[in-house]
């Protein structure tokens, strides 16, 4: 079959299937298949796909229509301008957790650590890292920093530690499995940073059916309220940041007044929108 023919053949099976961005879907698990990029596609459309193209992209295209998300059909998720390895083992990065990156090189300047500091570099905490995009990206941005980053998840750090060896910043961040920020010493960090679990088990019925079912629900749910992990990381980056240390949270607009009234005791505590003009980024400082 011509690639033409093939997707336009693909795009009405992802459009029958109701799966949104169905073009954008087709061309990306085309370009998959056959390891190129989208101006390939549109420089040779009459090109022929083998046998066993056609038997991949349609095995792809039956992935994507029972909906599992293309991130984990192609093992891949960019962020922050980097490229991310992606199983269903972690949460798919996504554009608008990179508002914990803008807001954190903002703070940065400011974190300026007394001369008798045991660091003397500025000490960061990604709690909960996931895949490693929130740490990797201010490693990146970043290179005077000391970052850590942890994960409760065995297997969730092992591709974090993958994606770290791939963008060769594993040099410069400390991973640890552990409960949110269990075993760190008090005073220890100038940021911390976090996208932790912020839905509530009572809105699943609003979240796309492909998240409910394809990614680690620990991930995503944090209890009935949203606000249950929210309110134990909370006191813990407290105890673990230094004085006029800041913490960032990811967050969804349903939680903020909630979140709020959590900081009660914090500084400048400042909640900051997404482009949709939903909130979805707090700091304060400590």
């Amino acid at each position: 079959m011509q690639l033409k023919l093939a997707l336009t053949a693909a795009l009405a099976r992802l459009s029958a299937a109701n799966v949104p961005s169905p073009r954008m879907n087709a061309e990306l698990l085309l370009m998959f298949t056959l390891s190129c990029d989208r101006a390939y596609l549109h420089a040779h459309p009459e090109r022929e796909l083998t046998g066993d193209e056609s038997a991949r992209y349609n095995s792809t295209l039956a992935e994507r229509s029972r909906g599992v998300p293309a991130q984990y059909i192609t093992g891949h998720q960019e962020f922050w301008g980097m490229d991310f390895l992606v199983t269903p083992a972690v949460l798919i990065p996504r554009p608008e957790t990179e508002h914990i990156i803008e807001s954190a090189l903002k703070l940065f300047s400011r974190l300026t650590p007394k001369p008798e500091a045991q660091s003397p570099k500025p000490a960061i905490l990604d709690v909960g890292t996931g895949a490693g995009c929130i740490a990797l990206a201010l490693a990146k941005e970043l290179p005077r920093a000391e970052i850590h980053a942890t994960d409760i998840s065995g297997p969730t750090l092992e591709i974090a530690r993958a994606n770290a060896a791939r963008l060769r910043l594993d040099s410069r961040i400390q991973f640890r499995q552990t409960d949110l920020l269990a075993g760190f010493e008090p005073n220890s960090f100038d940021l911390v940073v976090s996208n932790p679990p912020y839905v509530g088990e009572r809105e699943e019925d609003e979240v796309q059916l492909e998240v409910r079912k394809f990614e680690p629900r620990n991930a995503v749910f944090a209890g009935p309220t949203g606000t249950e992990v929210i309110a134990r990381l909370i006191p813990q980056a407290r105890s673990a940041l230094k004085p006029e240390g800041w913490l960032i949270l990811e967050i969804s607009g349903t939680i903020v007044n909630e979140v709020i009234s959590l900081l009660e005791n914090w500084k400048e505590v400042k909640v900051i929108n997404d482009l949709q003009s939903i909130p979805r980024v707090i700091q304060a400082q400590k």
